[in-house]
């Protein structure tokens, strides 16, 4: 049986166990929530005092020009490339996933308007992230036209919901519930024997698992940096398309950090080539400037080790729940299968709510999701073995002690 000793030798094995002094993380707390808000790195308060001080403060307006505050999406981009199978000049950091995500679907439709254009449905999940599904929704709404959105409740019926009619298929990776993780190859593949074109969030994925968007042949993606990329709370999202797509239409959002000569002040808009059409607005560059912190450390280590290491995390975190927890009903919906699974681990439980915040209250940190879902992620950068153990003792320790049936832990936060 596993033994917190057998986790400590674990730890003191791991070649990423320095990348956690990168990190300013609080003693007494066990966090297990990267996967919803990563750890601030600890240069990111010097990049803001950087950035607010110096650049602001002294540089003024001139930053745009020495500080490189213009292209800083577009630098950023590069950086968060390699984590995501891209190359140079393909990825832009700006806006939020929302916003992208309209930004690429629009483009994405536009396309098959060109050349296919009865296909007028969004195939995608009903348990996909709710704000894909409201932007896809909304989006439907706004270009009426026969545009509609096709849900299905399991990966086993997406062959069935592709057809002849599908212009998108759009798929989070990495499922925000389950973790389920999806072969973005073999969907992909399946996409385009249909027709159709093929769009990913990797909000959950990015930083977290190996993705290679090129050799996997999709079409379009998006996702967050707040996450495992470490960003900081609500930083700038990210878009890739396809070079093959990129400049055969406009994105809608033609705003002036797309147009081809931003300062020719034309009244006309004309759109950039390549990933920088998908810009739209000015950048907030304060919050911006800190997302750089976290790629920093990404590059200062690799996607396969990080695989490693997570599934290792996450393997374990499954074995001791249910050694120690085994007497309580808790459900996994994690998928078992390494090739199945992202880096976070959810279990079911009919008071799962209470429970997460009688471990808030301990000071181990996981979140709570609809319906009866505890969820924990594990960040190889940060996250160590012996935690793990320790997170197992204390869930526990508050389901054999029904705790979590205390006044103060039935109480429902705006934020779960």
């Amino acid at each position: 049986m596993t033994t917190r000793n057998h986790c400590l030798a674990l730890d003191a094995q791991d070649p990423l166990a320095p990348l956690r002094n990168q990190f300013a993380l609080p003693d007494g707390v066990i966090y297990l929530d990267g996967n919803s808000l990563g750890a601030r790195p600890v240069a990111a308060l010097q990049r803001a005092q950087q950035v607010i001080a110096e650049e602001w403060g002294n540089g003024l307006i001139r930053s745009w020009n020495t500080a490189g505050w213009r292209d800083l999406s577009q630098r950023l981009g590069d950086r968060l490339a390699r984590l995501i199978g891209a190359d140079a000049n393909e990825v832009v950091i700006t806006d939020t996933t929302s916003i992208n995500l309209f930004k690429v679907l629009s483009a994405a439709l536009r396309v098959q308007a060109l050349k296919a254009p009865q296909r007028r449905v969004i195939v995608s999940e009903s348990s996909n992230f709710p704000t894909d599904l409201y932007i896809a929704e909304g989006l439907t709404e706004m270009l009426q036209q026969g545009y509609s959105l096709r849900l299905v409740d399991s990966p086993e019926e997406l062959p069935r919901a592709i057809g002849e009619d599908t212009a998108v298929v759009m798929l989070t990776h990495v499922n925000y519930k389950t973790g389920y993780m999806h072969d973005m190859q073999a969907v992909t593949a399946l996409t385009h024997e249909c027709g159709a074109l093929s769009l990913w969030d990797l909000a959950h994925s990015a930083g977290a698992v190996p993705v290679d968007l090129k050799q996997a042949g999709a079409d379009y993606a998006i996702g967050c940096t707040y996450k495992y990329l470490n960003g900081g709370p609500g930083s700038q999202a990210f878009a890739w398309v396809s070079p093959a797509l990129c400049d055969l239409v406009k994105q809608p959002l033609s705003g002036w950090f797309g147009h081809a000569r931003q300062f020719d002040m034309e009244a006309q808009y004309r759109p950039s080539s390549g990933i920088a059409r998908y810009l739209c607005g000015t950048q907030p560059i304060t919050s911006l400037a800190m997302v750089e912190c976290g790629l920093e450390i990404f590059e200062q280590t690799d996607m396969a080790s990080l695989r490693r290491k997570s599934l290792a995390l996450t393997d374990l975190f499954i074995e001791l729940v249910e050694q120690r927890c085994a007497a309580h009903g808790l459900k996994l919906v994690t998928p078992r299968e390494h090739d199945k699974r992202g880096s976070h681990v959810s279990f079911e439980h009919p008071e799962g709510y209470a429970v997460i915040q009688a471990l808030i209250a301990r000071g181990v940190i996981g979140d709570y999701r609809e319906p009866r879902i505890m969820r924990f992620g594990f960040t190889p950068l940060y996250t160590r073995f012996s935690e793990v153990w320790d997170a197992v003792q204390t869930l526990g320790e508050i389901l054999d002690e029904k705790t979590w049936a205390q006044p103060q832990f039935q109480i429902r936060h705006s934020v779960t």
